[in-house]
Order: structure tokens, then sequence, then C-alpha cells
């Protein structure tokens, strides 16, 4: 064994050491404060022998932790993860009571609540005390973080990295070009700014263009798969198999999955060497943590929650991610309300199941997967993707411009610190890419301003009974008003006793964002426009002619496809210039409408809401402040942010339009890195971009 070796294995132990010995005086001091917890017998001991009771007792509680924790948390790989969050205070509880009571010494004593804030503060200072020891020795802390990768590629120990740079592609899901450079010109951001600044920036940011379903649905599967078609917006309703489509659900990602490499012919961005983290798809890479696509297979390695393991099988990662995770809980409760308090507009719900789910995105997912990230980057992976959503998930709730929203910027960018000094210690260089999917567009919900969804109005306009609440606003009026002119009869009253009808007759109607979809699913083809004038005569003018729709597209027998607006402006697909209907949505609106109709899922009738260019808002059809999946405002204006050590993504007078552009790009430099390269030749799309 060389000198060096001895060296890092003596400074192992003497961290061992100094670790045991900070919990032996935690131990102590909490004996000392806490009632129910006690190092001595009833007779009374020493204070030798109460010390020895401690180092004994902190001694075998860090053997449990390192020896029995793993094999709990693979044993509870099938609780869902937020329960397994709650139980991390349990386990660690019991695994204490069972150290002091095979302990040597045998003098400790604790009650169950009480073994619980023991274990958690142990756990919480020895890894404190670990990690601040370890940041003071390059390798050491290099050791500490390959743990993760080496437990997952023991067989790349002691081999030499590869000379050629790996590529980390890392998601800030829903921050639109917009936000980050107001985060950057904040100060929120001094990691993304340090990359940008200076004299010699190392990045530069490029802003892209969704598709017209600005959802992370659409764009990632065209980022990583290289095809989003026929994704027409998060949620939709297919008529060839009476099934709802929902991007998130594991069924349908998996689907959308098969269909974009059944499309494409290959297997995805990821294909040689990759990992796919925290992502709705797997991009072809073998390496899968908390990959939804996957999450419905059968096989213990695909399932969605094996990606914890790694992570929650280290003791002290599991209660620091654990208290976290109450602490959001609380953050998020105590920002709701004061907003309450505040009467602050606009403004959503946030009770229920809500807080709970926030702390999974902001720091469950964000832990586990920066982790994996790390072990991958520490294994030497050729390609890495990662999602990270805690952004997203706030500003749909608090607005995307919100101080919660910026807080969790903050602590996002500390996350990107941390990669950039792993990238340091990683075997080979890496090349950090970092980009959205989306943006979010501000704007009180669609029911707010006007007291109805868009499921009521449309049934307004269909002729069928609505809930007498819609009808107590203006907007409700005027949906009335409408369907009483073309049908010369009144609404229904007594809708407060409706009940959604499973009639096939009925239409379907379903939101994303400010997208909305109507299908009719007795009627096995797309209906044309001339189809639906003849069944509900008054419901394409009660929607085209309302003030929280901005236009409409149907097909048409005449026309092939017909985009509708209010006053009666009708223009057809294939003639749309950016003017009329569309004049407020900006460059390329009409061409990502003109391919969305070509789609052969897009829904009966696909309703865009209206938009205010001079502030940007939207009205969405869901309950957000904060939202995407359609046309209008910063939801269609992410970021592409890469070293400028790789070419650039477009010529300085080009644009980048479209999830499968960006995947072209980032394939393009893959292939500049000498890494993964997609089995493929360029197909003529791709050398023509």
């Amino acid at each position: 064994m060389g000198g060096g070796r001895w060296r890092r294995v003596l400074s192992g132990v003497w961290r061992s050491i100094a670790v045991w010995a900070v919990s032996t005086v935690t131990m102590l001091v909490l004996a000392g404060v806490l009632p129910d917890f006690q190092l001595q017998s009833d007779t009374g001991d020493s204070a030798t022998q109460i010390a020895v009771t401690a180092a004994a007792g902190a001694g075998v509680f860090g053997l449990l932790s390192s020896l029995v924790w793993p094999l709990l948390v693979r044993a509870l790989l099938l609780v869902p993860a937020l329960v397994l969050g709650l139980l991390v205070f349990f386990l660690n509880g019991s695994l204490l009571l069972i150290a002091l009571r095979i302990s040597p010494s045998g003098q400790g004593e604790v009650a169950p609540e009480t073994a619980v804030v023991v274990a958690a503060v142990m756990s919480a200072v020895a890894s404190a005390t670990g990690g601040a020891l370890a940041v003071r020795d390059d390798d050491a802390y290099r050791r500490r973080l390959y743990r993760l990768a080496d437990r997952r590629r023991r067989r790349a120990e002691g081999q030499a990295g590869p000379s050629t740079p790996g590529a980390v592609f890392l998601q800030l899901d829903g921050v639109g070009h917009d936000v980050l450079e107001g985060a950057i010109g904040k100060g929120l951001m001094p990691t993304v700014a340090q990359w940008l600044g200076g004299h010699r920036p190392t990045h530069r940011l490029t802003p892209w263009r969704t598709d017209w379903s600005s959802q992370t649905g659409a764009s990632q599967l065209g980022i990583l798969h290289g095809s989003n078609h026929d994704v027409p917006a998060f949620r939709w309703y297919e008529k060839d198999s009476g099934e709802v489509m929902v991007c998130n659900r594991p069924t349908s990602a998996a689907e959308l999955q098969r269909r974009a490499i059944e499309h494409t012919g290959d297997g995805g961005l990821l294909t040689v060497d990759g990992a796919s983290r925290g992502n709705l798809f797997s991009g072809g890479a073998d390496e899968l943590a908390l990959v939804l696509s996957m999450a419905a297979r059968r096989g213990k390695e695909n399932r969605s929650r094996a990606g914890y393991f790694a992570y929650f099988s280290d003791p002290a990662n599991a209660v620091r991610t654990a208290m976290s995770f109450v602490a959001e809980v609380f953050r998020e409760i105590g920002q709701s309300t004061w907003a309450r308090l505040k009467k602050r507009r606009p403004r959503v719900k946030r009770g229920g199941l809500y807080p709970f789910v926030r702390a999974f995105a902001t720091v469950v997912e964000r832990d586990v997967v920066v982790a994996a990230l790390i072990g991958d980057m520490l294994a030497g992976r050729n390609a890495i993707y990662a999602d990270l959503v805690a952004y997203d998930e706030v500003a749909h709730h608090s607005g995307p411009r919100s101080r919660d929203a910026e807080k969790v910027l903050e602590r996002l960018d500390r996350s990107l610190a941390l990669i950039a000094k792993v990238a340091e210690h990683a075997p080979r260089p890496y090349r950090i890419v970092l980009l959205s999917d989306h943006g979010q567009s501000p704007g009180e919900t669609f029911l707010t301003r006007y007291g109805l969804t868009l499921g009521n109005l449309v049934r307004a306009g269909c002729g069928l009974p609505v809930p007498r609440k819609a009808q107590r606003t203006h907007s409700g009026a005027e949906a009335r008003a409408a369907v009483r002119a073309a049908l010369r009869r009144p609404v229904e009253e007594g809708g407060e006793q409706h009940r959604p009808s499973r009639r096939r007759s009925e239409p379907i109607v379903l939101a994303s964002g400010n997208l909305g979809l109507v299908s009719f699913p007795d009627v096995p083809h797309r209906m044309s426009r001339e189809e639906i004038d003849r069944r509900h005569p008054a419901l394409l003018s009660t929607l085209a002619n309302h003030p929280g729709v901005g236009f409409v597209l149907v097909r048409s027998q005449r026309h092939g496809g017909l985009v509708l607006g209010a006053h009666g402006a009708e223009l057809p697909v294939d003639e749309l210039d950016g003017s009329g209907p569309l004049a407020d949505f900006g460059p390329g609106a009409a061409d990502a409408v003109r391919r969305t109709h070509a789609f052969p899922h897009a829904a009966d009738i696909m309703v865009n809401s209206w938009f205010d260019p001079g502030e940007g808002e939207v009205l969405a059809f869901e309950e957000q402040i904060g939202s995407h999946g359609g046309l209008g405002g910063a939801q269609g204006q992410p970021f592409l942010l890469s070293p400028v050590a790789l070419s650039a993504p477009v010529e300085d007078d080009g644009e980048l339009v479209g999830a499968e552009h960006v995947h072209r790009v980032l394939r393009r430099w893959l292939r500049e890195c000498d890494g993964p390269q997609v089995p493929l030749a360029a197909r003529p799309d791709e050398r023509a971009a």
C-alpha cells in the first residue's frame, strides 16, 4: 500500500473518530436536557460510566445506521416517497432504541417518542461534522460524494477516466428566459451570473421558442427523443382508444416515449452510457432514477422509487432531507397564510395536500436528483440529463415572479454551485448545459375572472345545464345571452344539482394551462366546423366571442382548418400570417397552430385563452396563477445556457424554434464532445438545421 493510500485511510479513520466523538457529546447533551432520555441507572452512575454509556451508544447507533439502514430502505422501496419521508424519523428512532438496548453498558433508556428526536439530532450533527471535516480535504470531499457512484460502478474503481468531455444537461423546469435574466439581475443566482459575466464568460444565453403545447411533456419528449409529433397538449382525449392521455401519467408517458422512438427510429439522446434523472422520459439511458415513463414497468430496476435507494441508504441524507421536508411544509403553510392575510391577488387555494406536494418537489426530488447526478459525474458517464421541478411547482401557485418562487431559484443556484464544484473532481471534464423546457405566464384564472370554468362555458354553448353559481357573474350572463340568441331558449336553471353526465354525446373538456381541448367522444373522427354547427349552433360563436378566449381552432370541410376569433373573424389555417386573432400572440404563433392542426389527435375544438401583450398575462383554465401549456407570453420563451466551448446553438440571425430543434442542437454538441453518438446517420432535416 502506497503512502498516499495510507494517508487517505488514516484520514478516513480520523474523521470517523471525530464524528463518533461529536455524536457522543451530542448524546450527553441531549440526555441532560430531555427528561425521557437517560444514560445512567436508577441508582446513579459515575460520570465516567455515563460517558462510556454515551460513547458505546453512539458507536452502536452509527454502526447500525451504516449496516442496517440500507437494508431497511431497500425493503421499503414499494412505500410511496412521501410516506417513506415520514417513516425516516420512526426508523431512525427505532435504531437508537436497539442501539441502547444492545450497547455493552446496557444503561441507556429513552422513551420511544424521545428516541425519534434524539436520533434525528444525532444524525444531523454527524452529517454536518463529517461534511465540515471532508470539505477541508479535496480527496475526502470527492470520496464522500463518490459513495453513491461507487456502489453502482465498482468496476470503474482505479481506472483512468476518459479524456473527452462529458455533457450534463440540467433542466430548470418552468424557468423562462425572462425569469432567469431577472434573477441574475437581482443577484438571486450568482453561479449563473458568474458563468455569464466577467471578462471571459464561460457560457452564452440563448432564448428559444416552444411549440403551441408549451409544457414539459411536449418539450422534454422533443428534447430527449427528437420528436413531439402528435402531442397537442398536456392532456387530451384520443378517440381511437377512448383514453385520456396525460403526460405525467406513467402509462401515458411510456406510450408517448414508444411513439417517439417509433417515429424517429432511435432510442434517444442518452442511448450510449447516458443517465436520466427526474425526467418524464428516459432519453434511451440505461441509468435511471425517478423516470416516469419507466415507473409502470414491473422490473425492480425500472421502478421509479428505486431511484430513492442510493440516496436514502445514507441515514444522514435521509434525516436531513426529512427535516427539510417538514420545514418546507411549514414554510408553504406560512407563506399561503400570509398571502391570504395580505389579500394578495391573484391567488389560488393552496391547502389540502399541496404543502406536501410542494415539499416533495422542492426538497425530496431535488436532493435525490442532485445526488444521482453527482454520482453520475463522478462515475464518468458520457451524458446526463436531469430535471429539477422545484420552481415550476411553486410558481404555479405563488406566481412566476413571486418572492416564494425567487427563494426557490436561490436554492436551485446553490445546487448548481455544488454541481460545478463536483465537476472539478470528476474523472473527466464536463460541459454543463443549463436549459428550461418552457416558461410561465402570470394571470388570474378563467374561473376567478368569469365565475365559470371552460367546461361550463362549453356546456352553456351546447345548451346543456350549467351550475347556478356560474350564472351570477357578468361572463355567465354573456354565455347565457349567446345561447338564447342562437337557440331562442333559456339556459336550464337548477344547475346547482347538476353532475357531469356520462353520456358519450356530451363533450369532454380538458385543460392544459391556458389551452383548452373539447372533444365529442361519440364521433369517431375529428369533427368539422360544419358538423359542430349542425349539432350545437351556438357553441363555436359562444367560445370565439367570449372575452376570456383569444382564438379557437377547428377543422373545416371547406378550408381544411379554421381559426375563429371575436366578432366573426375567420382565417383559414393555410392563410395564417400572424394577423387577425393571432396578432397578439407574437412571431411563430401561426406556424405553431398549423403544426398542431396536422396532428392526428388534435381535439375537435382547440381553445387558447385571451392574452394581454402589455402585461404578459393569460387566463389559465386550471387553478394556477402561473401557467403554461398554450400560446401567450413568457410561457413559450424558455432558455438555453451553453458553454462557449461548444458551437453556437444557431447562427447570429437564426432562431431556435421548437423542442425538436433543441434536440438536434444537443445531439450536435454531444458529437463535438466526442461523447455518445446516436447510432444514426444525420437525417435531411438535421442537415438542413
